[in-house]
Order: C-alpha cells, then sequence, then structure tokens
C-alpha cells in the first residue's frame, strides 16, 4: 500500500465506523454530497478513478464503478500534489 494513503473511507458505512470518520476529520455526508470528477481523457468504461477536494485540505479519490458503497482513499493535499508529479513525470509506469 502506498505510503500516502491516509485513511480508507467507505460510503454507506455501517454505524460501527462513524467514530473513526470522525476522529480523521472526514464526515460520511461530506463524502456523500461531495463534487466528484475525472479526467476528460478517461475513457467511458468504468475504469476510471474520481477525485473530490474535501474540506480540511484533503483530497478523496474512489473508483468510478463502486460509486455507492466502495471506498475513497483519502490523502492530504501535499501527498496528493507529490503523486501528481510522480505520475507526470512516470514514476508509476511499467517498464
Amino acid at each position: 500500500m502506498h505510503m500516502g494513503v491516509r485513511r480508507l473511507i467507505s460510503f454507506g458505512a455501517p454505524y460501527r465506523y462513524r467514530t473513526y470518520y470522525r476522529e480523521h476529520g472526514v464526515r460520511t455526508a461530506e463524502l456523500a454530497t461531495a463534487s466528484w470528477y475525472k479526467s476528460s481523457a478517461s475513457a467511458y468504461n468504468g475504469n476510471c478513478v474520481e477525485v473530490s477536494h474535501l474540506s480540511g485540505d484533503l483530497v478523496a479519490v474512489r473508483d468510478t464503478k463502486d460509486r455507492a458503497f466502495g471506498p475513497a482513499l483519502i490523502f492530504t493535499r501535499p501527498e496528493w500534489d507529490a503523486f501528481l508529479v510522480g505520475a507526470k513525470n512516470g514514476e508509476f509506469d511499467s517498464a
């Protein structure tokens, strides 16, 4: 797992996870009402991720195929920026 991944948040989460979310500064209600975006270059085949900028300088990333109940990876803004720089520089490309 990438060290930048701070928290794993699940939409429609059971009650037992609410305390966990609150402790990490992310409310499930915020995720449920967030504005999500995906790249304009993405195909419409369901193999995409969506990004949302949350309060508290956090960024959420989720799988387009599992919007309703799938998890979102939560990053701080500096972690997300570092990931984008790495992606643009080819750090994650297959050899």
